[in-house]
């Protein structure tokens, strides 16, 4: 049996990515796909106006929006992201996001 190192997916399937994460309305919704020493991989879906605190994490986050639109601050320099983009936050960098409608995104970090 082989090591697997993604969770809470399937395997060897075509995925409706997305939709693998729902909109609850006043809440924030995440699904783990890999939580590892190196590297974490999280979906999530923001109710619009729900929104992550400014906080600083040891590793470089890269987002990649699946739907709808958010603004993000890094350090002092706000962002306004959309579907189909992507927007890369530095290690040790203070960050934090607010949903300016439904918006859902994958949140890949990476470590040293």
């Amino acid at each position: 049996m082989s090591q697997s190192f993604l969770k809470n997916i399937e395997f060897g399937q075509v995925l409706p990515f997305a939709q693998l994460v729902e909109y609850q309305q006043g809440r924030v919704v995440s699904l783990t796909l890999v939580q590892k020493d190196f590297l974490s991989m999280t979906l999530f879906a923001f109710s619009k106006g729900e929104s992550i605190s400014t906080h600083s994490s040891p590793g470089d986050a890269f987002v990649y929006i699946l739907d709808g639109q958010a603004d993000i601050t890094i350090g002092t320099d706000s962002h306004t992201v959309k579907t189909g983009e992507a927007l890369v936050m530095p290690s040790n960098t203070p960050h934090g996001l607010t949903a300016t409608e439904n918006f859902k995104m994958l949140l890949i970090v990476v470590f040293q």
